[in-house]
């Protein structure tokens, strides 16, 4: 992969310093995920994409080396309480952690 790809990440900083992998969920900007029930809408997307619906999917958990990738925080740095709460749900509905 050759472009910026966002993603939300989900496991804990420490986590990711000791071991230098992230586990979360990749986000989008395809307008089909409007009608997709495990895709959660986050807000406007910034840059080349500005003006369009950012979304998480929800059922897509990826892990990867950051460092190897020279991964970088997204712009929008991070979800307010209730969307990653919202995240977290519906993942959950899909894996049923707990």
């Amino acid at each position: 992969m050759r472009d910026v790809h966002p993603f939300l990440v989900l496991s804990p900083r420490t986590f990711n310093a000791k071991t230098s992998l992230v586990i979360g969920l990749p986000m989008t900007t395809a307008e089909y995920n409007a009608d997709n029930p495990f895709a959660i809408a986050v807000g406007q997307a910034r840059g080349r994409k500005a003006g369009q619906t950012s979304y998480v999917l929800c059922h897509q958990p990826k892990s990867f080396d950051w460092r190897l990738r020279g991964a970088t925080s997204h712009p929008m740095k991070h979800l307010s309480d209730a969307l990653f709460a919202q995240v977290c749900e519906r993942l959950n509905q899909i894996i049923q952690v707990g």
